[in-house]
């Protein structure tokens, strides 16, 4: 199959995913997306995405890896997917580069609303410090004003990636493989408490004994924790203690390709109180990939153990 063969059906694919839930793909938004990174899409990690929350209704996420030797906002910049802003944002990606060890990129983009975010994955032996984090100039301030919240729950050193979202101008922290005892009830509602964000539900609490970790969303116009999500890993999304709700349900039932692969299910909560939930699925799954050394919900093990946050 030509590349040209290669693009067209992988744009099918995702046209025909994003038709499970009624969203209309935008070729003028998504063609050129796929085509600025055409070279590094067959040997990708490809995954969909879908949320139960009212910002990303009507709209359906695409997400794919790069090699860590590909500058992802150099390629979009070049190809006319980013303009430059003036706004820190547009330094973040390549300031991180220059400080720090990468291993793979990855890039996300909705199939209405055009080219959203990047990722940075660090290597797997090496998860980024916040003490480096903080020492880089872009970075949004909010993360040295939050850095006892982070330090007193042992996440000083579990940085393992990170999201920089351009439309709203937002980062993404991930600390995977937490401490157990953050699993727990009680250190879920004290962290929610702590950065001043509304209690989660029984159900979402039920859910977090489950995390293999958190993420958090920053950003450079105020001091505080934006939102705090808590992520499982999963081959039966529908088993776990979670409102899906109808469009997620949905999706997972209709699916036609990556039944036996792992999904990800993300509960989160946001400083205004809205709790909602996002199902990544993957379109190809490359075993070994970084998702492999996550631990999977369907793994029996022992309940958190209580913690003293």
């Amino acid at each position: 199959m030509s590349a040209t063969a290669q693009l067209a059906d992988l744009y099918a694919r995702v046209e025909a995913s994003a038709g499970l839930l009624g969203v209309t793909c935008s070729r003028a938004k998504v063609w050129p997306i796929l085509a600025a990174y055409e070279d590094a899409l067959p040997q990708a990690v490809i995954a969909f995405r879908v949320a139960t929350d009212a910002r990303h209704e009507g709209e359906f996420d695409c997400r794919f890896t790069l090699p860590g030797d590909i500058d992802p906002y150099a390629r979009a910049r070049s190809h006319g997917l980013l303009t430059a802003t003036g706004h820190p944002v547009d330094a973040l990606l390549p300031d991180i580069r220059r400080r720090c060890a990468v291993d793979s990129h990855g890039v996300d983009f909705g199939v209405v609303g055009g080219f959203r975010k990047i990722w940075v994955y660090f290597p797997g032996d090496d998860f980024q410090s916040l003490a480096q984090l903080t020492g880089i100039a872009s970075m949004p301030r909010s993360l040295a004003a939050n850095l006892p919240f982070f330090a007193d729950r042992g996440l000083e050193d579990r940085v393992d990636v990170i999201g920089i979202d351009y439309p709203s101008r937002t980062v993404n922290l991930y600390f995977t493989a937490i401490p157990d005892a953050l699993r727990a009830p009680d250190a879920v509602l004290t962290m929610h408490r702590d950065i001043g964000i509304p209690r989660p539900s029984e159900q979402m609490l039920k859910f977090c004994a489950k995390a293999f970790g958190i993420y958090v969303t920053l950003n450079w116009e105020s001091a505080r924790i934006e939102r705090i999500a808590f992520g499982v890993k999963t081959r039966d999304p529908l088993s776990l203690p979670a409102r899906l709700g109808p469009r997620i349900e949905q999706f997972v039932r209709s699916l036609p390709y990556g039944a036996d692969d792992p999904k990800m299910v993300y509960a989160a909560m946001t400083s205004r109180g809205e709790e909602y939930y996002k199902l990544q699925s993957y379109l190809r799954f490359r075993p070994r990939s970084r998702l492999d050394l996550m631990p999977s919900a369907d793994t029996a093990a022992p309940p958190p153990s209580p913690s003293r946050a």
